[in-house]
């Protein structure tokens, strides 16, 4: 799956954050490596988003975007 991200130059590096995933962000000390850890964090994300609603009522709904 790919996501959206932003940049941004920072006097560190990089910071990096997904669009649609609120709070979900990372950095790092080049663009590259900024991107490397944001799927990380993704992942991390992923899992505890289907953590906390195990066990309960979902459905899932399909957005075809032209």
């Amino acid at each position: 799956m790919r996501y959206k991200v932003n940049l941004k130059k920072t006097e560190e590096g990089y910071s990096v954050w997904v669009v649609g995933l609120p709070g979900c962000w990372s950095q790092g000390k080049t663009e590259e490596e900024a991107l490397e850890n944001i799927k990380d964090a993704i992942q991390s994300y992923i899992e505890t988003v289907e953590e906390l609603t195990k066990g309960k009522e979902t459905r899932f709904v399909e957005v075809v975007h032209a």
